[in-house]
């Protein structure tokens, strides 16, 4: 099913949660033409936030990939600690982190600011967007729409459709995915997705195979790369979205799916030693930036 040629991008666009994937998210929205509103937790964050939004927006500049101006682009994104600020949103995405409580509480409560019109969205990479669904009165408005880290960068967004989402909603979310110079994968709400369950199944027997002593994760990403032409090495994807991260969702498909999604004990060590990627400058791999 094609999305209808009267799809648009949003007019207003809100994020729940400013970090690396709430700020992609907004980046994407803001250089797409949305006018965009991060709400954080605090002001610190808040402002944390707009700064790493207003950082990724000037590098479309110094790149090309915009023609806009950086106060242009700039100009359409605002920042807030209160979830009124989603009261015109047109659209709003959930960005906080992998808990299924945080999840469906803050989903409730920004559902309670918005029109009846509204659309609301979770960016979840594994939990269950049909359980999500349960916990709110409009759930026809609501899906998965899976951004993938670096969202710049990416040329795909998963979009997840709970057994209650509407077909107006996955015509949207398509022309959506695409207004934003992406590519939609439509899935059915499953454990871990596509996209979560295929790479953390790859991910989780790379960090075996290190466990093992089998070969470095230098050698087991460069077999990847260039032995299957994956664009980037399973460790160094694992690096890139975290290693917390990485371990949630294999525990919560361990849970759902069974035992071969079970952590390995090399990535709870290093998650309980604080390697957590490129985020923390050490996981598999040591990072500078």
């Amino acid at each position: 099913m094609n999305a209808p040629s009267e799809v648009k991008i949003p007019g207003t666009v809100g994020v729940l949660g400013g970090g690396r994937m709430g700020a992609g998210i907004a980046h994407a929205f803001c250089v797409a033409g949305s006018a965009v509103v991060v709400v954080e937790r605090d002001d610190d964050a808040a402002e944390a936030a707009r700064g790493r939004v207003t950082a990724a927006l000037d590098k479309s500049v110094a790149k090309g990939t915009t023609t806009e101006s950086q106060d242009a682009l700039a100009g359409r994104l605002s920042v807030a600690t209160d979830y009124s600020a989603f009261a015109s949103c047109e659209l709003v995405v959930e960005a906080v982190p992998e808990d299924f409580a945080l999840k469906s509480a803050a989903l409730a409560s920004v559902e309670e600011q918005l029109d009846d019109d509204a659309w609301l969205a979770t960016n979840t990479s594994s939990l269950s967007v049909s359980e999500l669904a349960g916990v709110l009165k409009r759930p026809e408005r609501f899906c998965g729409l899976h951004f993938f880290n670096p969202v710049p960068a990416s040329m795909l967004i998963e979009v997840v459709l709970a057994p209650s989402t509407s077909a107006e909603l996955e015509a949207q979310a398509r022309g959506w995915t695409e207004a934003l110079g992406k590519t939609p994968v439509v899935v059915k709400d499953a454990p871990g997705f596509a996209s979560s369950r295929l790479g953390v199944a790859i991910a989780l027997e790379a960090m075996r195979m290190v466990e093992e002593g089998v070969a470095s994760p230098e050698d087991i990403d460069t077999a990847m790369v260039l032995g299957y032409k994956h664009p980037v090495g399973p460790l160094r994807t694992t690096d890139i979205v975290g290693l917390d991260v990485r371990l949630g969702i294999a525990e919560y498909l361990e849970s759902t799916l069974g035992e071969r999604f079970a952590p390995p004990q090399i990535l709870r060590d290093k998650v309980s030693h604080g390697d957590l990627g490129r985020k923390s400058g050490q996981g598999f791999f040591t990072w500078d930036e």
